[in-house]
């Protein structure tokens, strides 16, 4: 279970509180406002009580964030597509639609409920009682590869090739458009939106936020008004894929978040009924962790994409 935190420091910019908080801190301001409709903000020595209240330049603030609460998971039997499976590890092929692990809003129903049925409770402890076992994620409407931690070793020795970005890690995308050129790398700090607290953004070189993300692209097959591609992963950054490829005006069909269907598709975007972004994790690599066996795994893309690129196949337009 995670400590109380609490955040101090001074405010920037003369604006309402919960905004002027949100600029400073890691927090949204949805977060801020519950924090000051529970007390937790003091501004200037006083407890804020009003998030639309005008803050003062310079103004110092404390702000009390209490521990998260830390759900424990429990087995569910739900169906699972196991790739490989020994004494220290599981990989998994994860279908859109299932959430990694549970959490406000999610709190069963996950893979990691799943998981806890078919491993009978042998997981990795070291990611806590809602994540056992949970080494790296993907989106909740991502499909594909995911590997899963049994034993702490295994934990400790995956946990050392993602931080490293020894893994091998490749995914397929449908965007919109066609990327110019056709291959290509795309580089750049991904942290916070300044404007949406909510989504990830490719930040200047010189910001003091977010982290280093580095994907390589290639166009594997050019389609109606949009192209499937190939992107391989330097690096694990949240939405990583999906914010590279809007950020070059190439953003993932189906994506709510970071893209806008191309006028063209949206009839056969509503004739699909596509509402996930298009991006499927198709291939897995690392050594093993305990017995340095070089592991590698593939996953082919799932129906529903495959009907979307058969839909859009043919044309160079």
């Amino acid at each position: 279970m995670k400590s109380a935190q609490t955040l101090t420091g001074v405010i920037h910019t003369a604006t309402r509180m919960d905004k002027a908080l949100a600029e400073v801190t890691d927090l949204s301001r949805e977060r801020i406002k519950a924090l000051i409709a529970e007390g937790k903000v003091e501004v200037g020595g006083q407890t804020a009580t009003s998030p639309s209240a005008k803050a003062q330049v310079d103004q110092s603030f404390l702000i009390h964030i209490p521990p998260p609460s830390d759900p424990q998971a429990y087995p569910q039997d739900i169906p699972l597509t196991v790739v490989f499976e020994d004494e220290h590890l599981i990989v998994v092929d994860k279908p859109a639609g299932m959430v990694v692990h549970p959490a406000a809003g999610n709190p069963d129903g996950t893979l990691v409920n799943a998981l806890l049925h078919h491993c009978r409770g042998q997981l990795s402890g070291i990611g806590g009682v809602a994540r056992p076992g949970i080494v790296h994620r993907i989106d909740k409407d991502t499909s594909g590869l995911l590997v899963v931690a049994k034993s702490d070793a295994a934990h400790e020795g995956l946990a050392r090739q993602f931080a490293d970005h020894s893994l091998e890690r490749a995914y397929f995308a449908v965007c919109g458009g066609h990327p110019n050129p056709s291959a290509g790398t795309v580089s750049g700090r991904l942290g916070r939106s300044d404007t949406n607290r909510k989504k990830m953004a490719v930040l200047p070189d010189d910001s003091k936020r977010g982290k280093h993300a580095v994907t390589h692209y290639t166009t594997v097959q050019r389609l109606d008004h949009a192209a499937l591609v190939e992107c391989r992963l330097e690096t694990g950054r949240t939405h990583q894929v999906r914010v590279h490829l809007a950020s070059i005006g190439h953003s993932l069909l189906g994506d709510p978040v970071y893209g806008r269907t191309p006028a063209p598709l949206r009839s056969t975007i509503k004739a699909l009924d596509f509402k996930r972004q298009a991006l499927h994790a198709a291939t897995l690599g690392f050594d093993h962790p305990v017995t340095g066996n070089q592991c590698r795994f593939s996953s082919e893309i799932p129906a529903d994409m495959t009907e979307l690129i058969d839909q859009l196949g043919g044309s160079n337009r």
